[in-house]
């Protein structure tokens, strides 16, 4: 067991320092992580790595594809800019995004919110309508993706760890 020195009295007797331990807060370190925590770690860590550049791009190109529709005031023109902007998209990032597993999926949908502010659910409701989300939200369940995930900093503290740890920010 270690200790946190918070409250502690400290007092030097023939130069060395001693600590009251009674006043000291108790941390428990454990040095020995089961192994299935340290292989669910690395695989978080991989897939936080493959999908954040996807998730940064999407925040990016979001950002700029609203500061075009402030500009745009007709109805017939917003839908067709939304539709050019998707399938620009489409044709450079569908063959990568096809190869993603159900997990980096998952990841990359809390990441998505991290990014944007906006669940997935959301983005496709402003872009593509109430229908169309509730299309893709019964299709993701069946595969065990719910596009209303959102990113908790609190609970997903190793994603918020992963990140900082590996610069992607």
């Amino acid at each position: 067991m270690l200790f946190a020195n918070t409250n502690a009295q400290i007092t030097i007797v023939n130069g060395d320092t001693i600590t009251d331990v009674e006043r000291m807060d108790p941390i428990i370190l454990s040095n020995t992580l089961d192994e299935q925590a340290i292989n669910d770690y690395k695989i978080l860590r991989r897939r936080v790595i493959k999908t954040m550049p996807f998730a940064k791009m999407a925040a990016y190109k979001m950002k700029a594809m609203e500061d075009q529709l402030a500009t745009i005031s007709n109805k017939r023109d917003r839908k067709k800019f939304i539709k050019k902007c998707e399938n620009s998209l489409k044709t450079m990032y569908t063959q990568q995004l096809k190869n993603l597993t159900i997990g980096e999926g998952q990841v990359l949908m809390k990441l998505l919110h991290r990014e944007t502010g906006k669940t997935s659910w959301e983005i496709l409701k402003n872009y593509r309508g109430t229908a169309e989300a509730f299309f893709w939200q019964a299709f993701g369940s069946f595969w065990g993706h719910d596009l209303k995930q959102e990113f908790d900093p609190v609970l997903d503290y190793q994603i918020e760890h992963i990140i900082k740890i590996a610069h992607l920010e």
